[in-house]
């Protein structure tokens, strides 16, 4: 019989370690609220692998690394991010220890943070002992020099830092516990919707160590400047690169060079959205660089060069991939845009980022020859007009790229024009996490099930009581969507059904025998009212929604929002249901649709 974790041990460890640790992630990232998170994740993690770890003879040496990863990854999530609100030498230790490599920077922490002898500590930074010492020495001395004070009073530049954070509030022992609990129930349960139930049981949210991904953010802070010289043999430079004043002369304001990279620094997660270190893993050279301007504006750009033309177009495929299916959390696509007269193929990738404060991202990815490059920019809303900005400097970057080596057509007068969102996961008929609207008063971000046959129509109301399965439909599917860590009310969600019905008459057939029964409906069930928001006949398309509000007693009623989607043969069917002030506006649901309408042309 498996020994039970030991509840007490942990919570022990727990608070012994959290003020090291966050100390250490602060230090690390100069990001507070991303290290409170990451500490918090690593000790979900802990107590996850407790019956383990407990074994180990320093704990600490395996909760230590995840905290540290977490808080790089968490920190490159956050917008630019300066730290406020604390005194100027602590501003300064930070801004001192930003200015050192990341490698440096671990070093010089690990050994004044931390009892780890030398042999442990180069063991921790992956590297061999005798880089730890030349990693070591360069980095006192800068840190030193940069804070001018002498290397022996390192530590005390900590001091402050730590009295700082020993008022903070910290989660009970117990809800951590709670929360790794969920996490090693998701990880050994089968299937994702498993998983997710057991999420919305337990209310909690858990990061899982694979899922933070950065948004447009701090992005200097886990790289290494780059040569200003030609980048592993080909003549790619910095100056190839969009310039400050360029990016001036687009949004105005003045503009500095936060990072300029090769990129073989960190985790390589640099841009928003961005899944992989390089887009082409084979590629002959990279470059990055991201510009800021106050606290609001912002753009990145990211520069690869391919063996081939060929491989040049799997990279910038890629690219617009990241983009197409972005995962940051309550980043929404708004409109994809194929771009003409810049470069051999481009295409423009808009999105919306609800997090606080609301901003436009847009994303634009271009090839010219064996060349791929990608301008991310991100301005506050409703500001200037982002999609024209950002194809400016599209077309300046360009520009400057198809003059080298193997470059190909150069930039020319450009031209937008709206396309079909790119296809995205592996079920592209089906809406999409990156397609979904923010909930009014939820700041958390949306979670899918995996997709399953449809047997049963959860999207369907009590009024249509719509089928796929047993109506001769294939392909069909269904999947939901909800947000757990809302702890918002078990009926909430977003449901989408999908089926091929193999002509448009059989397909026109069931979406008429909905419409019927949601006309039909307040004459049988005097409790129900239905309200059309919605109604678009076409010869390819019928799309057709509602909102319902059925009562189920004398005091409580229950609201619905539907849709029955018709393109050609293929038929999908989308329903909400909200809680409370949690819930869409029906031109949210309106656009919901219109998108699952795009989606469903690629079933079958």
């Amino acid at each position: 019989m498996r020994k039970k974790p030991d509840p007490d041990a942990f919570e022990t460890f727990y608070k012994d370690v959290r003020g090291r640790l966050l100390l250490q992630t602060w230090s690390l990232t100069g990001d507070l609220p991303a290290a409170q998170k990451a500490v918090r994740d690593a000790l979900v993690i802990g107590w996850h692998h407790w019956r383990k770890i407990s074994r180990l003879e320093d704990p600490e040496s395996f909760v230590r690394p995840q905290a540290w990863s977490h808080a790089l990854r968490r920190h490159t999530a956050r917008p630019f991010h300066r730290e406020r609100g604390f005194d100027e030498g602590i501003r300064a230790t930070l801004a001192s220890l930003a200015k050192l490599p990341t490698m440096q920077r671990k070093v010089l922490l690990l050994a004044h943070l931390t009892t780890l002898p030398l042999d442990q500590l180069a063991r921790e930074a992956g590297i061999t002992q005798a880089r730890a010492e030349q990693e070591l020495q360069a980095a006192t001395a800068a840190f030193a020099l940069s804070r001018d004070v002498p290397t022996t009073s390192i530590l005390s530049l900590f001091e402050p830092m730590a009295a700082e954070l020993r008022d903070l509030r910290w989660p009970r022992a117990s809800i951590i516990t709670r929360a790794g609990a969920a996490r090693r129930r998701m990880h050994t349960a089968v299937g994702g919707a498993v998983a997710l139930a057991a999420f919305v049981g337990s209310g909690l949210l858990v990061t899982d160590a694979d899922g933070v991904r950065p948004k447009l953010s701090a992005l200097s802070l886990h790289t290494t400047p780059a040569p200003p010289g030609p980048a592993a043999g080909y003549p790619l430079t910095t100056d190839d690169l969009i310039s400050p004043a360029q990016a001036r002369a687009a949004l105005g304001g003045v503009w500095t060079t936060e990072m300029t990279s090769d990129n073989t620094d960190g985790d390589g997660l640099v841009l928003p959205c961005q899944q992989q270190r390089f887009a082409d893993s084979a590629s002959r050279a990279a470059l990055m660089r991201t510009l800021v301007s106050g606290d609001t504006l912002s753009v990145g750009q990211s520069t690869e060069v391919s063996a081939t033309p060929a491989a040049a177009h799997a990279a910038y495929a890629a690219s617009l991939a990241w983009y197409a299916g972005c995962r940051e959390s309550r980043l929404q696509l708004i409109s994809t845009r194929q771009v003409t007269g810049i470069g051999d193929e481009a295409t423009l990738v808009e999105l919306h980022d609800w997090n606080d404060p609301e901003r436009s991202v847009v994303a634009s990815i271009a090839r010219t020859g064996v060349l791929t490059t990608t301008v991310v920019s991100a301005q506050p809303t409703p500001d200037k007009q982002p999609l024209r900005t950002n194809t400016g400097l599209l077309g300046q970057a360009v520009g400057q790229l198809c003059r080298l080596p193997d470059g190909g057509a150069c930039a020319g007068r450009s031209a937008l024009r709206e396309v079909a969102p790119i296809p995205v996961g592996e079920h592209p008929a089906m809406l999409d996490l990156v397609d979904l609207p923010p909930v009014a008063g939820v700041a958390q971000g949306w979670m899918a099930t995996a997709p399953k046959a449809a047997a049963t129509n959860p999207a369907a109301t009590r009024c249509d009581q719509t089928v796929f399965h047993r109506k001769g439909a294939t392909a069909d599917l269904t999947r939901s969507f909800v947000i757990p860590s809302a702890k918002l009310p078990p009926q909430f969600g977003l449901t989408e059904t999908v089926g091929s019905f193999g002509t448009a008459k059989a397909a026109a057939r069931v979406v008429a025998g909905t419409r019927t029964a949601l006309a039909a409906c307040p004459k049988k069930d005097l409790g129900t009212k239905v309200s059309q928001i919605e109604n678009t006949v076409t010869p390819a398309r019928e799309l057709t929604a509602w909102r319902l509000r059925i009562e189920i007693s004398d005091k409580s009623s229950v609201t619905f929002l539907m849709a029955i989607i018709r393109e050609g043969d293929n038929v999908a069917q989308v329903g909400f249901v909200p809680s409370g002030s949690a819930t869409i506006s029906d031109d949210a649901f309106d656009a919901l649709t219109h998108r699952a309408a795009e989606r469903l042309r690629r079933l079958g």
